[in-house]
């Protein structure tokens, strides 16, 4: 037991400030994470949070990082028993796998996708790479299938330079990734996943949704008929 106004030692304490973190935010938001709070919760001093993390920011760009990590981390697995020749099922399986993570850690979700913290600049040279791998699964995904002649391209818009040149901008975090056209549809993808993503974690789909899973299950079917050939 700590005594009254005596400070606790506690093993990994980077890890235990992370973890007060997120508790702080999924009860306050992560506008009002304080370092200083967190020492109170933890009965730390404040300079022993400050050698791990100086300021604030320090520590929302290392949650953001685990963010990331954790969300790719999911996706990998989420692949390890499906077949690189069954294209189609690795594609609605991520898809699935990437709301149940949300659902899971809607504090994470809304820290890396959700409202941006005011006066809080990401450094993109660490979060980029980050967000960027944690994409990766379904980025490698759709390569897959374009490789195989599987994907539906023919009705989409000709890529204008403008576009093509921050696609290609794109290119050195994809480990191997070649097209173009690949990013692109790994992008739109992605957005419509978390237009309903973040519908039901801010709870503000239709009251009469009452299982939004389903209505997610149904977009990926329906982007796996209108993307992926036999």
């Amino acid at each position: 037991m700590v005594r009254p106004g005596k400070k606790q030692q506690i093993p990994n304490l980077s890890e235990a400030i992370k973890e007060t973190a997120w508790k702080q935010i999924a009860e306050f938001g992560a506008p009002a994470l304080s370092l200083r709070a967190i020492a109170r919760e933890l009965k730390i001093t404040a300079p022993a949070i400050y050698n791990y993390f100086p300021n604030r920011d320090q520590l929302v760009t290392a949650l953001i990082v685990d963010a990331y990590t954790s969300l790719g981390d999911s996706q990998k697995a989420a692949l390890e028993n499906v077949s690189k020749k069954d294209g189609a099922t690795r594609f609605s399986t991520l898809g699935i796998a990437y709301r149940d993570w949300a659902v899971t850690y809607p504090q994470r979700y809304q820290l890396i996708f959700g409202t941006p913290i005011p006066d809080y600049d990401a450094p993109e040279d660490t979060t980029l790479p980050a967000s960027a791998w944690a994409l990766l699964p379904l980025i490698q995904t759709v390569q897959l299938l374009y490789n195989e002649g599987r994907l539906r391209l023919e009705g989409f818009a000709k890529l204008s330079p403008k576009l093509k040149s921050m696609l290609e901008a794109w290119k050195q975090y994809t480990e191997g990734v070649t097209e173009t056209e690949v990013l692109y549809l790994a992008y739109i993808v992605w957005c419509r996943v978390h237009g309903l993503v973040m519908l039901e974690l801010g709870g503000q789909l239709p009251s009469f949704f009452t299982d939004p899973g389903e209505v997610f299950r149904r977009e990926i079917a329906t982007m796996v008929n209108q993307y992926i050939s036999e």
